[in-house]
Parts: structure tokens; sequence; C-alpha cells
């Protein structure tokens, strides 16, 4: 597997240009030499080097939507005869403009000698799902196949994203709108009519005080507040992958959540187990790059463990039914299908059959939200205006009295 696991590194890097003078830059590649291989087909030389840390990313990885319709593209292509480079040259103009250097790249590769797999792996942004099935594709001759696969595996992954990035952006769209609200309040309206208030000669109520100090607090110190918050936004940057796992941890303990990280979890490993043992990556191989997508600890443990045991000559049928993170009707039918040779097609079934609950469950996560999210946004509001209207009341009820 070591193969196709390493990953592009960001380098920093001076350049002299074939007219004269200096190119500086940020690019990923391989390595020093690669990145200087590159450069030289642009016609510029390069001079120094700085690798920087793994965290910065000059170069993400080729999106889900951009493998799909990459792999649609060659698989069309390929099984009509086309030559790879010349289908890949092709599959250039239907990628986003960000890829589009990187297929360019692969086609050089290819056209250089390398095989399509280790032309994937050095241009970068493939995930090794697509590098191995690929790669065990070369050897069966059915790139067009793998192609129609993959494609399939991406939409449905694509699908499960959407799903999850509908559940990020509702709640954080409904906050960030609450927020905005509350600070207009805060800053502007709250200490405007309470200093009328106060110039009135009415005493404000303790509420009406504290709203007033802090919005003023804001309005003078808004610079420090905003270096705070972009301060915040940088460690939430650098610390996502820690962040991402501990909300995966705490999603998986309410209730309402652990249904569809459990779903998109199994979606995600069945499709990866389905892709790659259709196109004839071994079970053992296929095992441990779809383990690699499971993000509970208990769940990959025991896939591990019992990829171990498979390859020391134990029984899939067998070793499957002590992975308990899988209900007894889904081990009994993974045992029943290696019997029957069926393994690649139960995968597909059930990553099919993962992804329909999955969707399930999130339609009633975000029927559970929208009426939280309301409420809250109310409890917020009201809070502030509560703030505002106290002394009014109070204007009101002593006018009242004295009359």
């Amino acid at each position: 597997m070591s193969s196709f696991s390493q990953q592009p590194r960001s380098f920093a890097f001076v350049a002299s240009r074939q007219g004269g003078g200096r190119r500086f830059g940020v690019r990923s590649a391989q390595s020093e030499r690669a990145l200087a291989d590159e450069l030289r087909r642009e016609r510029a030389v390069l001079l120094q080097t700085w690798k920087l840390p793994g965290w910065i990313g000059t170069e993400s990885r080729m999106s889900l939507a951009d493998q799909a319709t990459l792999n649609e593209q060659l698989a069309q292509l390929v099984d009509r005869g086309v030559p790879l480079v010349d289908a890949l040259q092709v599959s250039e103009s239907v990628v986003g403009k960000k890829q589009k250097r990187r297929v360019r790249r692969m086609a050089e590769l290819v056209a250089a000698g390398k095989s399509f797999a280790d032309a994937s792996r050095e241009a970068g942004g493939m995930d090794p799902v697509t590098v191995s099935v690929y790669r065990a594709a070369e050897k069966t001759g059915d790139l067009g196949g793998a192609g129609r696969q993959l494609a399939i595996t991406a939409r449905r992954r694509l699908a499960v994203s959407g799903k999850a990035i509908t559940l990020l952006v509702y709640p954080a769209f409904v906050a960030v709108i609450g927020v905005l609200a509350a600070l207009i309040l805060l800053t502007f309206v709250t200490p405007t009519i309470g200093e009328s208030l106060t110039d009135a000669g009415i005493e404000l109520p303790a509420v009406t005080r504290l709203q007033m100090a802090a919005g003023l607090w804001i309005r003078e110190y808004w610079f420090l507040l905003l270096g705070i918050v972009a301060a915040a936004v940088v460690l939430i940057v650098l610390a996502r992958d820690a962040i991402a796992q501990s909300a995966a941890a705490v999603g998986r303990v309410i209730p309402v959540l652990r249904e569809v990280f459990i779903m998109s979890e199994g979606t995600r490993f069945f499709s990866v187990l389905g892709a790659m043992t259709r196109s004839g990556v071994t079970l053992s191989d296929a095992l441990a790059v779809a383990t690699g997508t499971l993000v509970n600890q208990k769940a990959r443990s025991q896939m591990e463990r019992m990829r171990t045991r498979l390859v020391q000559g134990g029984s899939f049928a067998r070793l499957i039914d002590d992975v308990t993170v899988f209900p007894a009707a889904i081990r009994k039918l993974l045992a029943a299908a290696e019997k029957s040779g069926e393994l690649d097609g139960t995968f597909d079934a059930l990553a099919d059959d993962t992804a329909e609950r999955l969707d399930r469950a999130a339609s009633r996560v975000l029927a559970f939200l929208e009426p939280l999210l309301l409420v809250l946004l109310f409890l917020v509001i009201g809070f502030l205006i509560l703030g505002l209207m106290l002394p009014m009341f109070s204007v009101v009820g002593g006018a009242g009295g004295a009359a």
C-alpha cells in the first residue's frame, strides 16, 4: 500500500525566468526534483526551495465532483478505443479550472511511460482508493470499467457529503443571522435608546444598563473583538482535524445525530470496498484502505484486527462475525456473500442501503433543528428587546400612576 500513500508536499520557491527576472511562488509537488521538472516545462529554472509545514496546503485534493466527472469522461473515451493520453487531454476540459494543470500533468506522465496509477499518484489530488483501483484495472485491462465504478462511488460519496454540508450550513446560517441581528441591537439600538432615556431622567433597569455597557464596549473596542474572531478562525483552521474528530465523538453521543454519523461512515466504508473489490483489488488491501475512512475507533480497531487475521489465513466468513460494530444481519449477509462469491455486489448494495438510511436520518435531524434554532434565535433577540422595553414599561406605568 505504500506505493500510493505518499502525498505532495508544499514548497515556497524562487525560480529564474527564461527571459530574465525572478519568479516567486508556493506550489505542491512530490519532491523538490518534481517541482524543478514542472517549472522547467514552464520555462523557469528552480533556484531555491523551502518546505512548508504540512498544515499549509497550496493545492487541495481533487473534489469529488471533479473526480466523478473525470472518471466518467475517461470511461467513455477509453471504452471507445481512444488512447489514454488523448483521453486525458480531452478530459482536461471537463474538470474545474484549478484541476486542469493536474490532469495535464497526468497526460504528460503517461506519455513519458508512467502507468496511469503512478501518474495519478504523482500528479496529486487523487485519493488512495482511486489510485489502487486504477492500478488493479491496469493489470486486468479494464480501465473503462474502473472509471465507471469510481464515478459511481464518487457520486455516492458526494451525496453523503452534501447531506453533511446541509446539516452544518443550515445551523451556521441561522447562527450568523442571529449574531448579526444581536450585534446591531446591542451596539447601535440599545445604547442610542438607553442614552435618550437617561437624558430624560429615566432610571434604567440593571438588564438595560448591562446591555448598554456591552454595546458601548463593542463600539469602542471593535478592533479587539475583530482580532479575537480572526484568531479563533485561524485556530479552527489549524486544528480542524482535531475539531472534526471531537465533533464526531460528541455527535455519536447525541441520540438525534448518532444515526447520521453511523450511516455516513457506513456509506463511505462500503462504497470504497465495493469499488476496490469489483476492480480486482484483493480483499485484504481493500480493507486496509476502507478502514482508513472510519472515524469510530472501535470500528477501526475491529476491522484492523480482522484484516490482520485475514492476511494470516483466516476465513472472512468466520472473522466477520467478530466485528460487533456491524448489526448481526449485516454480518450474516457478508458471510453468505463471501461464500457465494458475491462480496463486491453486496458491498455496493450495502452502500446504497446505508445512503438511503442516511438520507432519512438527515431529514429527521433537519426537522428537529429547525424549530430548535428558531426558539434559540427568539430567546437571544427577545432578551435584547426586553432590555429596551423594560424602561419604557416603567415610563408608561409611571405616567399611568401619576394620572
